[in-house]
């Protein structure tokens, strides 16, 4: 009978006899006895009995053994972590065609365990598992063509592959499949069809997908907006201790939405995110501390989570950190580092970053004095729209600094700042309004 049938007294049976057999080299009698030993069947569990038999079993070729040799070695589960050894007997099994050991074997060359990494042989292998209909090696063969790794990039090939191991049900797949019907990688976009693989895969516990679940239900992509479902399916992922859920979830706590407001609970989220590196939830989290909610105001603190966040290349983090020093919030005031924090939020195109830049170059704060460079950052924020830069730049042409005085340039920038309600924008626009009015009158007939 199937080993799962026996009841216990059986098991003691199956020892028994298996050991018989095992003493006289029976492959399948060594490889079954050291499954007892390793699951303490009929027997107290001795995991060195278990690798002994498996070891006996794998060098007499069984392939199964071989496999769980190279998972044993791989984990250092009851014996010393050992890569190439696990190499050694994936390969022995591999090449017998086990599709367990093949797509093992391809991780190995993927992520250079105990062999020097090859995408191409990751892909071979992968290959040859998933055309056995092996659904984890089908997900595995459609990443690397996702993202070109060991062959050519080929999306529609990559939904060929993830979709065939998502309909056996492996979540991963159905997560992977989900995203390229939601960004339209290698299909039509279609976040009614993405709405569907995440949730298949979200039902299967998987955190990744609870998150983008959430996503979905929070933007009203392939559903109506739903900020309640949002946080359910946040909450789901962030109780598993996944970071950017636990961010998502501070979030809507911050914000009231699908929840009553409650910044305590806020920084709780985004406290546990930061803590696992997350450089939104650490951005957020100094955001709370700077502004004194749900926690005392504490700039120090605050400058803390915005260094870590910008040390990551979060441009939001890079410009606050680049605000305090300039603002000597926390720290001794630098303009210096100002600059410095600023100009690389910038660069990425952060508008408030950029008008920033523009204020320290106009009045020479940590830098000679340029209106030239105020101009440039001033325009590259304007043209984002931001009514501060707009007014800013508006000034720039009223008074000539930088570039030649253009009347009609100052109206069309403070005009622009001003409508989006900016109210100094909208007296220096009723400024540049009569200055143009009594030029006009004062001009002499000729």
């Amino acid at each position: 009978r199937p080993l799962s049938y026996m009841n216990p007294q059986d098991f003691k049976q199956a020892v028994k006899f298996y050991h018989l057999a095992a003493e006289q080299g029976h492959v399948l009698a060594q490889f079954n006895l050291a499954f007892l030993y390793d699951n303490g069947l009929g027997t107290t569990r001795d995991p060195s009995e278990a690798l002994k038999w498996c070891q006996m079993s794998a060098e007499q070729g069984h392939a199964l053994a071989q496999f769980n040799l190279g998972v044993i070695y791989e984990n250092g589960q009851d014996a010393p972590q050992d890569y190439e050894l696990a190499v050694k007997w994936y390969r022995l099994a591999a090449e017998q065609g086990l599709p367990d050991a093949q797509n093992n074997l391809g991780l190995m060359y993927k992520n250079g365990h105990g062999v020097q990494r090859s995408y191409v042989e990751a892909v071979k292998w992968y290959r040859l598992a998933a055309e056995q209909g092996y659904t984890v090696a089908q997900s595995n063969l459609g990443f690397m063509y996702d993202n070109g790794l060991g062959t050519p990039q080929d999306q529609k090939k990559a939904v060929k592959w993830y979709r065939l191991a998502a309909e056996h049900g492996y979540s991963v797949a159905q997560f992977n499949l989900a995203g390229m019907y939601e960004n339209g990688f290698g299909t039509a976009k279609d976040y009614k069809k993405a709405l569907k693989w995440y949730r298949k895969a979200a039902d299967q516990g998987l955190p990744d997908a609870q998150n983008n679940l959430g996503l979905m239900y929070k933007n009203g992509f392939g559903v109506s907006q739903d900020y309640k479902e949002a946080v359910k399916w946040y909450r789901k992922a962030a109780d598993q201790g996944h970071a950017v859920a636990q961010s998502n979830l501070g979030f809507m706590y911050d914000n009231g939405f699908g929840v009553p407001q409650d910044h305590d609970e806020a920084i709780r989220w985004y406290s546990l995110a930061a803590e696992r590196g997350y450089s939104v939830a650490q951005f957020n989290f100094g955001v709370m501390y700077e502004n004194g909610q749900g926690a005392p105001q504490d700039y120090v603190q605050a400058l803390k989570w915005y260094r870590l966040a910008a040390d990551q290349g979060l441009p939001d983090a890079q410009n606050n950190l680049g605000l305090m020093y300039k603002n000597g919030f926390g720290i001794a005031q630098n303009y210096v580092e100002a600059l410095k924090w600023l100009r690389l939020a910038a660069d990425k195109g952060h508008s408030v970053a950029q008008f920033h830049l523009g204020v320290m170059y106009e009045k020479g704060q940590g830098v000679h004095q340029d209106y030239v460079e105020a101009l440039k950052w001033y325009s590259l924020a304007a043209d984002q729209g931001l009514p501060d830069a707009q007014n800013n730049l508006g000034l720039m042409y009223k008074n000539g600094l930088g570039t030649l005085r253009d009347h009609n340039e100052a109206v069309r920038w403070h005009k622009l700042a001003a409508d989006q309600g900016l109210p100094s924008a909208q007296n220096n626009l009723v400024s540049c309004t009569k200055m143009a009015w009594v030029s006009h009158k004062m001009t002499p007939k000729l």
